[in-house]
């Protein structure tokens, strides 16, 4: 694989990095505010994570093979817009998606699943705002280091019952598995408050805060990438995700799909 990957080839959304062996980084640039469009989830994040797992796995096989015991390491990082401070992402196109039904049972729930199951520790860099499916993206990874907005204002937000946007069950089900206080489900969901970076880590959503911009936040992501990396080693890191949240990912997969010809076309058309 030859790095940087820049994906979709024709109009890059999303660039894959590779900065040492154990660690990849996926930036979303999707103009200045990264919202995430059909395009950039089918033909950017999806093959960037086919990308890293390919990678990860050669290395892993190889080590096992020359058991080499420092070998088969691997954690990866998504990060926000590297040259700005201001957004990790502000959620989905809602526009462009809101009337496509093949969006979230064909598009977004399937990446969901995939992030919240994968084979090696996965690192949300929260580089700045934070909204709605971009939330949810970053509850898909293991952890979630953001920027305390010491510098520049930082929010965490569902804002959806403010727009009046029903959710789709996958986030439902993403909320639920990581956010175990039915209090602060509600105070999520159905309140759609704006968590302060300082708020959101003394109520347990957050990981770390980094006193910093873009570089100090993922300074810090890797540093937590270099100290779980190793427990990728093994090669049971996605096995017992997929345990641990066997109820959500089963609840992924069973968001409701309206369905006739015309839409299951517009899916075969997206897909091939």
């Amino acid at each position: 694989m030859s790095y940087p990957l820049s994906l979709p080839v024709n109009a890059p959304l999303i660039t894959v990095t590779h900065p040492k062996r154990s660690l990849w980084i996926i930036e979303l640039h999707n103009g200045q505010d990264s919202r995430l469009t059909a395009d950039l989830v089918d033909r950017g994040l999806k093959p960037a994570l086919d990308a890293v797992e390919r990678d990860w796995r050669e290395q892993w096989r190889a080590a096992l093979k020359a058991k080499d015991k420092n070998g088969g390491k691997g954690a990866l990082i998504i990060v926000g817009r590297r040259d700005q401070d201001k957004f990790f992402s502000n959620g989905l196109d809602f526009a462009n998606v809101v009337d496509d039904p093949n969006f979230f049972p064909n598009t977004f729930n399937p990446f969901l699943a995939r992030l919240l199951a994968f084979p090696i520790p996965t690192i949300a860099a929260i580089n700045g705002h934070c909204y709605a499916a971009g939330f949810m993206l970053s509850l898909a990874c293991d952890y979630r280091v953001m920027t305390d907005g010491s510098k520049r204002n930082a929010w965490l937000c569902m804002n959806e019952v403010h727009f009046g946007a029903v959710w789709p069950l996958s986030f439902a089900a993403v909320l639920r598995a990581k956010v175990g206080d039915p209090r602060l489900q509600r105070t999520i969901a159905l309140e759609g408050h704006r968590f302060s970076p300082k708020e959101a880590y003394e109520r347990g959503l957050l990981d770390h805060l980094v006193n910093g911009n873009t570089t100090a936040v993922l300074v810090k992501a890797e540093e937590v990438a270099d100290q779980f990396s190793a427990n990728a080693q093994t090669g049971v890191w996605g096995l017992i995700k997929i345990d641990l949240y066997r109820d959500t990912l089963a609840a992924i997969r069973s968001d409701f799909r309206v369905i006739n010809a015309a839409i299951d076309d517009a899916a075969a058309r997206s897909r091939l």
